[in-house]
């Protein structure tokens, strides 16, 4: 998208020397990972076996000095340390990074379609939230928040009235 190539479908007929290059280069790729990795195992374990004490000091020098050479920035070594405390605060919190790295892609593009969708409705937001789709889409995502808790709920209901893994049988005075 940064490219302006619009992914999905249509990238197929319209572009199609593009979406078989991608796929093409997704095959040479995997045939690389595969010469590359079946003879570097070994290594790979060795570089498992060396301490933390040794390992981490050498990738902060990496991280330091690959940021140092893009730009040769004093600001993008503060941004690096200042997202290091973070990252190290966040791990410590036990906080999941995934989130994180979705938010920072995606979050740019739901404001921008928000941010349309805002300018279409004439800045109307209750056409953005009372619509039938919109109340549709509101109630299938409370769903899927409270279908675990629901789950949960009706398993410790059911082992409450039937402990042991017993099965209800027909007839013996119980509620099925």
């Amino acid at each position: 998208m940064l490219h302006g190539i619009t992914p999905g479908p249509t990238m197929i007929s319209e572009k199609p020397m593009l979406f078989w290059g991608l796929i093409a280069s997704m095959y040479v790729g995997n045939v690389m990972l595969l010469v590359l990795n079946v003879p570097l195992v070994k290594v790979f374990v060795n570089i498992m076996k060396v301490p933390e004490k040794i390992l981490i000091p050498l990738v902060m020098v990496f991280c330091i000095v690959g940021v140092y050479s893009i730009n040769s920035s004093y600001v993008d070594l503060m941004v690096l340390a200042v997202f290091g405390i973070a990252g190290y605060g966040m791990r410590w919190l036990e906080f999941e990074p995934a989130p994180l790295v979705l938010a920072v892609l995606i979050g740019p593009m739901l404001e921008s379609a928000f941010r349309q969708s805002i300018k279409m409705t004439r800045g109307d937001i209750t056409e953005l939230l009372f619509r039938p789709i919109c109340v549709g889409l509101y109630l299938t995502v409370i769903l899927a928040f409270l279908a675990p808790f629901l789950i949960n709920l009706l398993r410790r209901r059911r082992h409450r009235r039937f402990p042991m893994g017993e099965t209800p049988v027909p007839g013996d005075g119980r509620p099925e």
